[in-house]
């Protein structure tokens, strides 16, 4: 497959998601959020695979556990 098929916006994330755009941009800051890729100063990308990875390891099994 054509890895241009798996590149995501952040619209498209936040639309998976139901993350804010904002709030994407907040967890890139901060270095909590999906791996991303920017292919210009302003044009941030994330490949499919590494938002399904993010949303697997934030699964949690009691409302105690620490968000990563």
């Amino acid at each position: 497959m054509d890895i241009a098929q798996e590149l995501l916006n952040p619209m498209q994330v936040s639309k998976w998601t139901g993350l804010s755009r904002g709030a994407l941009a907040q967890l890139r800051y901060k270095g909590q959020g999906p791996a991303f890729i920017k292919l210009t100063p302003k044009t941030v990308r994330y490949l499919r695979a590494d938002v399904e990875r993010w949303i697997r390891a934030s699964v949690q099994h009691r409302t105690g556990e620490p968000v990563h």
